[in-house]
């Protein structure tokens, strides 16, 4: 064992003792448990909280940053503001797969898009009739798909199919290196399609630091991918405590509470694209930001541990599956959707997330 994996290995013993300690403590848990929880819950929020913040400050020193040195508007919608917004998910899956959490760092992933596609979309619906780019739908939408379809694909263990509802399957680490490849192409033809479009995004909310001196900027970019990276780090253990403590699996608490969290970036997002009548940008984040999660979360996650991810047998009953049905439900939707995504169709994909939420609980 060379001197990095012995250090891995000493630092994955630590977190498993600090997590069973806190899972065996009996005081106050036992003798105050609603006091407990309401702790352990307020910092399950204040740590999303603070990603999301550190999220969308990230994004916006970035812009600034990027601005400064003739950086295209157009190249920094289609790149850095997209990844942006990305920035809680890589963070949690990224030191879940660390930490040895690989049910967290995939759990993550899979449940933003399922969050992003069923929960988001659905109600951003609900508040006005979304506006559809056929072509900028279509073409994105079976990319996002895709995405999902090969994600299962490559976790699947095909020479031993039965075992994967008892033993589960992985994501390789040289499939995690596989997807960023892909994600690397496709922020390039991302770029490619922005240039085809008449309608050039608007920073004009972002750029909060065009005035500030060049290192204010970057010292702010520092302590933004701080704040994320901190909470982030803060957050895996504590949300391993609260799935043991219900009896719910990681994977499952990662895939609803967690990916719920990480996607509020995207929530606002869309909300606010909604309510001013610009729902096609708020169609344009969640399907960007579905691919984002397979590519570059999940890649990512997989690529920085040598044994890759491994997916739990709940993937395989109810996580993947889940994801699956939202994304085929979501594709059939815009096939028979017209120019606007209506508000049935955004009940309809509300109801499946609430069915798939449930179910993951009952079956996870």
């Amino acid at each position: 064992m060379d001197e990095d994996a012995r250090i891995d290995h000493h630092r994955s013993v630590i977190m498993d003792k600090f997590i069973e300690e806190l899972i065996n403590k009996e005081l106050p848990w036992e003798q105050a448990p609603w006091f407990a929880w309401t702790i352990l819950l307020g910092l399950i929020a204040i740590l999303l909280g603070l990603l999301g913040k550190g999220a969308d400050w990230l994004v916006d020193e970035a812009v600034a940053l990027s601005e400064r040195s003739g950086v295209p508007k157009i190249v920094i919608g289609a790149t850095i503001v997209s990844v942006g917004t990305t920035a809680p998910e890589v963070a949690i899956s990224v030191f879940a797969a660390l930490q040895g959490r690989p049910d967290v760092a995939l759990g993550n992933a899979v449940g933003s898009v399922i969050c992003d596609t069923g929960l988001i979309l659905g109600l951003a619906a609900l508040i006005a009739p979304l506006p559809l780019n056929k072509n900028i739908v279509n073409r994105q939408g079976w990319v996002q798909l895709g995405a999902g379809i090969l994600l299962v694909i490559c976790c699947t263990p095909w020479l031993a199919l039965p075992t994967m509802f008892t033993q589960g399957g992985r994501l390789h680490q040289t499939t995690g290196f596989f997807f960023l490849v892909l994600l690397i192409g496709y922020l390039c033809q991302s770029i490619r399609w922005a240039k085809l479009e008449t309608e050039v995004l608007s920073l004009e909310e972002l750029e909060t630091d065009v005035r500030s001196p060049t290192y204010v900027v970057f010292t702010k970019l520092i302590a933004a991918l701080a704040l994320v990276v901190v909470s982030a780090k803060i957050l895996i253990p504590v949300a391993t405590v609260a799935a043991q403590r219900m009896n719910i699996p990681p994977a499952v608490i990662s895939a609803t509470l967690i990916a719920f969290g990480t996607s509020l970036p995207e929530l606002i997002t869309a909300v606010t694209a909604a309510r001013q009548g610009h729902g096609d940008l708020a169609v344009g984040n969640v399907v960007g930001a579905d691919i984002l999660n397979v590519f570059l979360v999940a890649g990512t996650s997989a690529a920085v541990t040598s044994g890759g991810l491994a997916a739990v047998p709940t993937f395989f009953r109810i996580l993947f599956p889940g994801m699956l049905l939202l994304l085929i439900v979501f594709r059939t939707g815009i096939y028979l959707s017209g120019s606007y995504m209506k508000t049935r169709f955004g009940i309809v994909l509300l109801v499946s997330y609430v069915f798939v939420t449930i179910a993951q609980f009952f079956f996870g």
